[in-house]
Order: C-alpha cells, then structure tokens, then sequence
C-alpha cells in the first residue's frame, strides 16, 4: 500500500462522499438513523476552504478527513475509511497527516467528539494520545446518544 495525502478538489466531492456515506453507515444505524442527502451538504464548501483531505492508493480515494478550524485547533469533524481497508491502519495514517497539518499552522491541539458507544473509535483515538474531556449529548443533537468528546494537545 503506497499511500499519499492531499487536499481534496472540487472534483473530487463525489468520490470523498461515497467513502464517508460507506463508512459511517453502519455507525449512523447503529445510532438508530441512516444517512440523507443533507449529511454531506457540508462538503463541498469545506472542500473549497480547504479542510478536505484525502488518502490515495494511487490514484484510488481510500480514505477522507474532513476537518474544521476552531480557535487554537483543528477540529476533527469526520474521518472515513472505505469499507474494504478499515483494520490497515489507514485511519492512523489519516490522523498522524492532520496532526502534521496542525502542528505545522502552529496549532495547538486536535479536537473531535464520537459517539461513546463506538469503543473501537474511542480506541484508536486514544492510541494517538486523545483523551476524553467530557461526555454528553452530541452537539448536532440528531440522537440521543452520548458522546466522548476526545482532545489532543499538540
């Protein structure tokens, strides 16, 4: 696997969506709701800022992070792997990129919030030295479930 990381472009909007609807479906449904259109209306804006990122196995979109500026951080707001690579270490790869991206704009920490029953997100956002810094509902306030909403200091 020859992975390289990069903004994402207009263009690419399309192929950047289909990796996030396949990968958080099954996360959404397990949260008792499925995925609309209005989902992703987000992602073609954020793409034009520049907050989009993509994971490539050659000219193949593998893997999508869509992140946010806050303050003093970057905010995490989705990471997606295709179905077919999730277990590769694809999202560690995503992360440790828009870690550098952070510490490289000299911000000082990361920032994102998943659902608390999503144990194994949890845990590899730990492995990558997020804590969690609160709990409570989700800031969307689409379900009820609760959130871990997890920091990075950088």
């Amino acid at each position: 696997m020859a992975l390289t990381f990069r903004k994402a472009v207009p263009s690419e909007r399309d192929d950047a969506q289909r990796i996030l609807w396949t990968a958080f479906t099954p996360y959404i449904r397990d949260l008792g709701r499925e995925i609309t259109v209005h989902h992703y209306a987000f992602l073609a804006a954020a793409i034009e800022r520049g907050d989009v990122y993509l994971a490539l196995d050659g000219e193949e979109i593998v893997g999508v992070a869509a992140t946010e500026r806050r303050d003093y951080g970057l905010y995490i707001d989705r990471l997606g792997v295709a179905p077919a690579r999730q277990g590769t270490g694809l999202g560690s790869f995503l992360l440790e990129r828009v870690e550098e991206i952070a510490r490289s704009s000299g911000l000082r920490e990361l920032s994102l919030e998943t659902a608390e029953m999503a144990e194994g997100n949890i845990r590899l956002y730990r492995r990558h030295g997020f804590e969690i810094v609160r709990r409570g509902p989700p800031s969307h306030g689409m379900d009820a479930h609760m959130r871990a909403f997890m920091v990075k200091l950088l």
